[in-house]
């Protein structure tokens, strides 16, 4: 039925994730038509949503434009700044990078208030935003929550938000990062892709394999 095009498919409402009507201040999008060409130059933070029994659990995660992988996550019950410091944190704890990195994220409250720029500010990261009202600007980022929902949240029939906190990190940390491969690296899985650049001198893809990823023409 599926390869016939005869499934149902159910429309499912949309949920705003994205809240920028704030007093706090904007930053110019950095990234816009930016070939990215190593490890730690660009991280790319979002937010979704999942449906459970009871209402709708929000996670924010962040990716590694390079490697496409997922180095930083939090869920909660909550859209609110203390779910994207804690991301923002476990990707700093894993990755003990260097000043010079630039963030990239969407004008929301979570990404614009005071206590998460200061912490962006303090590991001495650019900052840079989204266009309001254009997703597709962290094309990358919307790739992988549809990937998320497509091949984990929709098929495992998530439904409590204990289900969400015990299953997302195995999808993110076991499956999406470890075993998932990507044409754009190569068909390469992104824990494998990094490896290898680790063994490089200077982590960089030698100039006759660049990958091109331009995050926006």
């Amino acid at each position: 039925m599926r390869e016939s095009d005869l499934l149902c498919r159910v429309r499912r409402r949309r949920v705003k994730t994205t809240d920028s009507r704030h007093r706090f201040p904007r930053y110019p999008n950095l990234i816009k038509g930016m070939v990215i060409s190593r490890l730690n130059q660009v991280w790319l933070s979002d937010i979704t949503y999942i449906r459970i029994r009871t209402g709708f659990v929000y996670p924010a995660s962040i990716l590694d434009a390079f490697s496409r992988k997922v180095i930083g996550y939090a869920v909660s019950t909550n859209l609110d700044t203390a779910m994207t410091l804690e991301a923002l944190r476990m990707e700093i704890a894993r990755r003990r990078p260097d000043p010079g990195i630039i963030h990239y994220s969407d004008q929301g409250v979570q990404y614009a208030s005071g206590d998460y720029v200061d912490e962006l500010k303090s590991h001495g990261f650019e900052i840079s935003m989204a266009r309001a009202g254009n997703p597709s600007e962290n094309i990358m980022m919307e790739s992988f929550f549809k990937t998320l929902k497509y091949e984990e949240v929709y098929l495992c029939e998530y439904e409590t938000f204990e289900d969400v906190v015990t299953r997302l990190p195995y999808f993110i940390d076991e499956v999406y990062n470890q075993k998932r491969l990507h044409s754009a690296l190569g068909y390469r899985l992104p824990n494998e892709f990094e490896e290898a650049l680790f063994n490089q001198e200077d982590n960089e893809i030698p100039r006759q394999t660049l990958l091109t990823l331009s995050v926006l023409s």
